[in-house]
Formats: C-alpha cells, sequence, structure tokens
C-alpha cells in the first residue's frame, strides 16, 4: 500500500464521519461533502493517484 492508497482509506473514513455528522446536524452541505470525500478516497486508494490527479478526473466528470 502507498501513502496515496492510505490517504485515500483516510478520506473514506473523514467522508463517513463527514456524512454522518451532516446527518445529525441536518446540514445537507456537510453531508454532500462527505459523500464526495468518500467517493475521492475510494478512487485514491483503488488507482493510487493524487490527491490533485483525482480532483482533476473528478472536476471533469
Amino acid at each position: 500500500m502507498n501513502s496515496d492508497q492510505f490517504e485515500g482509506k483516510w478520506k473514506q473514513i473523514k467522508g463517513d464521519f463527514k456524512k454522518k455528522y451532516g446527518e445529525i446536524t441536518d446540514d445537507e452541505y456537510t453531508e454532500a461533502e462527505g459523500n464526495f470525500d468518500k467517493l475521492a478516497g475510494k478512487v485514491q486508494e483503488r488507482y493510487g493517484k493524487s490527491k490533485e490527479d483525482l480532483k482533476n478526473e473528478i472536476d471533469s466528470w
């Protein structure tokens, strides 16, 4: 596991936390941000790409 894959795992955990926090506080923006972080983390873990590369790819979708 390289550092980008590890960072991807961490983003998934952080995304889950943000999503749950958004649900508890009824903050839709934070919940959506958590979903985005989790998606970015999964992609980063799978492909081992850097944060900047992933952001550019996701923005292009």
